[in-house]
């Protein structure tokens, strides 16, 4: 299950659960779709791959079981910052931007 993370690792912009703006990489990470686009370049800094559209998880549960949901299981309230610095980033983005994800 998805910790669903409620903020941008880079610039700390809020994400709830049914944000449109929210991005993650095979791992997780979390970045808001304008950090994506305009620093990180679709490099995750940790990891190296693309990211993808975070699906939104629904506020009730729409059948009795399993109890899903945000209501019966609840997003993330950590926040979670990006170790990396702005140089270090910027080096891994530049080095992987123009290499299609499917292919990192």
């Amino acid at each position: 299950m998805l910790q669903i993370r409620p903020n941008c690792e880079w610039c700390d912009a809020e994400l709830p659960p049914n944000s449109d703006a929210a991005q993650i990489c095979s791992y997780e990470c979390t970045y808001c779709a304008s950090c994506v686009q305009n620093v990180l370049h679709n490099v995750c800094p940790t990891c190296g791959g693309g990211f993808a559209p975070r699906p939104i998880r629904p506020r009730i549960a729409y059948r009795n079981e399993p109890k899903l949901g945000l209501a019966n299981q609840p997003a993330s309230q950590i926040r979670v910052h990006s170790k990396y610095s702005k140089d270090d980033v910027a080096q891994m983005a530049n080095r992987l931007k123009d290499v299609p994800s499917g292919q990192r």
